[in-house]
């Protein structure tokens, strides 16, 4: 067999696997979209929040491995920010704007509504031009 079928094979047999685990992020990145147009309080969505799941950036195979960043540009009224989400295990790791990073493991309402808070306070003092004492979120 050649390193060219070795290499065809080995995508074939991981199809599901990458598949599933686009789903997982991609549910993750619309779980925030819901969060962050909610974060007016309930009953009370803001209507200039929207979300556009694009390649990554820094994505430099297609298909993506395993492991790999999938992402979003949110646009929050005048502020666009790219959102990268991996899974890693069973948890997952993000970034945002310049250096936000986040951790979740759940993927349920309050968790995903928690990131989606601090990505807005961490965003505003991007812009106020504070040094965050600490970007990681949990």
């Amino acid at each position: 067999m050649s390193d060219f079928d070795d290499l065809q094979l080995t995508l074939h047999r991981t199809a599901e696997q990458r598949r599933t685990e686009q789903e997982l992020c991609e549910r993750l990145l619309n779980g925030l979209y819901h969060a962050l147009r909610t974060a007016g309080g309930r009953g009370q969505p803001l209507n200039n929040v929207s979300m556009d799941i694009v390649p990554d950036p820094l994505r430099r195979l297609v298909p993506v491995p395993l492991g790999e960043f999938h992402a979003a540009w949110f646009r929050l009224g005048l502020c666009e920010v790219l959102v990268r989400v991996r899974l890693h295990g069973e948890e997952f790791h993000g970034e945002f704007g310049t250096s936000g990073v986040f951790r979740v493991t759940d993927l349920d309402t309050d968790s995903v509504a928690v990131v989606a808070r601090q990505l807005l306070r961490e965003i505003n003092r991007m812009y106020q031009g504070l040094e965050p004492a600490d970007l990681n979120l949990n």
